[in-house]
């Protein structure tokens, strides 16, 4: 094994090299200090008591662009500030300074050649003689322009922070105040579509004698005119009229729509009472008023006669459909059903639709349904993908039966509340019923006319 080392020491003569540099380091700093103040990377002045410039390095006179011969003896220090800074020295630095015997680190401007501003850092402290009287202000200058600009880009930084955050705060103010007008405007628009929704329905129902009656209105949205009706009647003094249906599309002009729908079957009524003659008259109106402007509308329809027979306790009712879900009849004896009415077409959109009279007679504890299809065309199921349908609200109805109207009316509307966003269209029912007030006599079976 070799144990000598890789790198011998080196022998005693080679020293030589380190004191070498050593030598020329010690030289490099020897600087006089005449040397030293002249070129201190700070300035450095002089002045006696009354301000005079008694003596300043070179590296201050650099700064300021200005002979030695022309300051040092000739100027006060005052001259070399501009007037802001003249005025603080005079108000604030040099009180302070007499007070204290030293002042530091306080933020001036200086007057440079060519117009320029020198913003530099200034400490100050007095020299006493013997008998401790002022003889001397010894004053540094340091240049701030850097920290000038810096502080300035800092400034700046914060007020476009400061701007842009009264900016947003602006904007979340003028947002939040477009929310609220809009949720305002929307409450009133609410508000204007319920009232005009509710000038198309009867405000209450009239009292028929031998009858029970109920009646509901579901909308689907409060932002949109619903198109569906309903009313009751009297004919004369025997006989009730009442007509339940549902005009298509949405919105004012289903509103306009409904509106001459009500009055021309109120109007068709007092004329000629029959359920096939009042339909064919409502079927002119609408065909006539809207297919000639290019802009067909219809509607579905079921209208009928109520004749109440106070010394049996039935009621005979005659009614036809013009396109409109049939009837539901609720039986006394539990049984529940639709009633018949063939045929039928869309009021409105052919010039010659044909209606036909559908006849049956309410017993004791039996109750007629009235309905339009936003029941039957809710979406059910997880996916809302399915339709409710007549066979589940049949089988909805016979659970009931047998109910009376109100009874009828409620358990809807609660049936419709199920439904929640499955629901998308309006709703109305009508509920026509005989009191079960005595034994029940079976009905007449239901016929077509």
């Amino acid at each position: 094994m070799n144990c000598r080392p890789e790198h011998p020491p080196p022998s005693p003569g080679a020293g030589g090299d380190e004191q070498g540099t050593d030598a020329a380091f010690t030289a490099l700093l020897e600087d006089s200090a005449e040397e030293l103040y002249e070129s201190a990377p700070c300035g450095y002045l002089s002045t006696l008591m009354d301000g005079t410039i008694a003596k300043i390095n070179q590296t201050l006179l650099d700064w300021i662009g200005l002979p030695r011969e022309t300051v040092v003896g000739r100027m006060r220090f005052t001259d070399l500030l501009t007037v802001g800074g003249k005025l603080y020295h005079e108000t604030h630095f040099a009180p302070l300074l007499r007070m204290q015997g030293e002042i530091k680190g306080i933020a001036l401007e200086m007057k440079a050649a060519g117009g320029r501003r020198l913003p530099v850092l200034v400490s100050s402290a007095l020299k006493y003689g013997s008998g401790r009287e002022p003889q001397l202000i010894r004053t540094t200058v340091f240049d701030a322009a850097d920290r000038r600009a810096y502080e300035e880009e800092l400034l700046r930084r914060r007020q476009e922070a400061d701007r842009a955050r009264r900016e947003a705060e602006e904007a979340r103010e003028e947002a939040e105040q477009a929310r609220r007008q809009a949720e305002a405007d929307r409450a009133r628009l609410t508000e204007a579509l319920a009232t005009l929704q509710q000038s198309l329905l009867p405000t209450s129902l009239p009292a028929v004698p031998g009858l029970e009656t109920a009646a509901y209105y579901h909308t689907a949205s409060p932002d949109r005119l619903g198109g569906d009706f309903y009313d009751l009647f009297p004919i004369d003094n025997t006989r009730w009229a009442f007509f339940l249906g549902d005009v298509c599309g949405k919105g004012p002009r289903a509103a306009a729509l409904t509106s001459l729908t009500r009055y021309a079957l109120r109007a068709a009524a007092l004329h000629d009472a029959e359920p096939v003659t009042a339909l064919t008259t409502l079927n002119a109106v609408l065909h006539e008023r809207y297919t000639a402007g290019g802009d067909p509308r219809y509607c579905t329809t079921v209208f009928g006669l109520l004749e109440p027979d106070g010394e049996t306790g039935r009621t005979t009712v005659r009614l036809a459909s013009g396109g409109h879900p049939p009837a539901l009849v609720l039986r006394a004896d539990g049984r529940a059903d639709f009633l018949p009415t063939p045929g039928g077409m869309l009021v409105g959109i052919l010039p010659d639709s044909r209606f036909t009279t559908a006849t049956t007679e309410l017993a004791p504890g039996d109750t007629l349904l009235l309905y339009t299809d936003g029941l039957t065309e809710a979406r059910t199921g997880p996916g809302r993908d399915s339709l409710y349908g007549d066979e589940a609200l049949r089988d909805f109805a016979a659970a009931l039966a047998p109910a009376p109207p109100q009874k009828l009316v409620n358990a809807l509307s609660g049936l419709l509340d199920s439904f929640g966003e499955g629901l998308n269209d309006d709703t109305a029912l009508l509920a026509l019923g005989v009191p079960h007030d005595g034994p029940h006599t079976p009905p007449a079976t239901d016929e077509a006319a």
